[in-house]
């Protein structure tokens, strides 16, 4: 008997009907033997359609007091998903038992509408087990140590996920979605692209932070922090497809880099469309700029990805940095504001109109002119490289938003990764 966790996205609990193959799924996975714990998503659009409502009733502007009550409110989508696929389990004949994050409970930081999990109290969730019941715990949330309930971020529910298979040592983590893997490239720019049996957690971490939407960044942290075996898999295969089958589907999330991954230089291309970049020009060139300029946009709880800053010339250099796009305006109007006058600098230009594009693949760290290729396949394609970022596995290009499908497509038939894996 192993202990697993399953994990449902939103299109998973779209409606009555996918609810109800979701309880046929796990009601199988759990007659098999298995202690079976589900994390779900809230139904999809149901989290869209709260944040809408609120928007309509908003202040000017958002406050501590606000974000604190959209996490009330959005909290609600989870715990409906995970009353109702109880209830669903029930009807099967499948002893079942919901609870919600602040519950179980699943202690996070006070940081609103983005907060990070602390701890997990899995004692309640163990004794229902114990019990033979399937535990329904609601994804994408928690609560701080005032009782105030926090939201995890979009996408949450795989942290929470893999956070609860950490905690209680499951044998594997499921991560249910609508695709059936982890693919080379985004399928509907590239349809050639190739799903992927396995990828190092390595790889999967640079994916999930370069754009790559399969799962999100911190549930692979997670999952690489606390060595949780983690498989994506598609939540549309039919419920009752033998339980072996679907056991050894979609795509592995490993630790150990086989001889069959070394072959593959690069194992995936990444692209992120919600980015901006944003210059300060004429800073004074001298220590400390840095972190005068990035401290103020950390302490705002912006994050920022690439940085570059230009040769000094006549005592003055330029600043750029890229953010995601739905903070590109409160950034710049920051900078304008508190940053531009103690320092001195001339002005604060900005572009939301990039693109980042990434190769991925643990096969980098023993081929050499990597980069250049990428580089030169860009350069006959015409497309012109703002920044670059890299590390040991990957490299990164800042370009224009309207060469991004081009650069995915001649990346990915470059890098062969249209060919079968050896």
């Amino acid at each position: 008997m192993a202990l697993i966790v399953h994990k449902y996205g939103g299109t998973s609990m779209g409606s009555p009907e996918r609810i109800r193959n979701v309880a046929k799924r796990v009601a199988k996975w759990a007659r098999a033997g298995h202690q079976m714990v589900v994390v779900p998503s809230a139904m999809s659009g149901e989290t869209n359609r709260l944040l809408a409502l609120a928007k309509e009733l908003a202040p000017p502007r958002a406050t501590e007091a606000y974000n604190r009550e959209l996490d009330m409110l959005a909290a609600t989508g989870e715990q409906a998903s995970s009353a109702l696929l109880a209830i669903a389990l029930q009807t099967e004949g499948m002893g079942s038992v919901s609870y919600a994050g602040w519950q179980v409970p699943i202690r996070t930081d006070s940081s609103y509408t983005k907060a990070r999990i602390e701890s997990i109290d899995d004692q309640r969730v163990r004794a229902d087990l114990a019990n033979g019941k399937v535990v329904i715990v609601t994804g994408f949330q928690g609560i701080d140590d005032e009782g105030n309930i926090t939201t995890l971020g979009r996408g949450g529910s795989d942290t929470s996920a893999v956070a609860v298979a950490a905690a209680m040592k499951a044998d594997e983590c499921l991560i249910y979605t609508d695709v059936d893997g982890v693919y080379t490239t985004d399928p509907r720019v590239v349809p050639e692209a190739r799903r992927l049996h396995t990828v190092s957690f390595e790889e999967m971490l640079e994916m999930a932070s370069l754009g790559s939407k399969v799962l999100q960044i911190r549930s692979v942290e997670f999952a690489g922090k606390y060595k949780v075996p983690m498989r994506v898999l598609s939540s549309f295969t039919p419920w009752d497809i033998d339980i072996n089958e679907e056991a050894k589907s979609g795509t592995l999330i490993t630790f150990e880099e086989d001889e069959k991954m070394e072959q593959a230089v690069v194992s995936g291309i990444a692209f992120n469309r919600d980015e901006a970049k944003i210059s300060v020009l004429g800073v004074p060139d001298k220590p400390g700029i840095a972190y005068q300029i990035l401290g103020a946009v950390a302490d705002a709880n912006i994050e920022v990805d690439v940085i570059i800053q230009n040769l000094s010339k006549d005592g003055k250099t330029d600043f750029s940095f890229t953010v995601n796009r739905g903070d590109y305006a409160r950034t710049v109007d920051l900078l304008k504001e508190k940053v531009v006058p103690e320092l001195g600098a001339q002005e604060v230009v900005g572009d939301a109109k990039i693109c980042k594009v990434s190769i991925v693949g643990i096969g980098m760290r023993s081929h050499v002119g990597v980069a250049s290729k990428m580089f030169r396949v860009l350069s006959e394609e015409g497309i012109n490289i703002q920044m670059i970022s890299t590390s040991e596995i990957k490299t990164s290009v800042v370009i224009d938003e309207k060469y991004v499908e081009l650069a995915v497509r001649a990346l990915h038939k470059a890098f062969e990764l249209d060919q079968p894996a050896a």
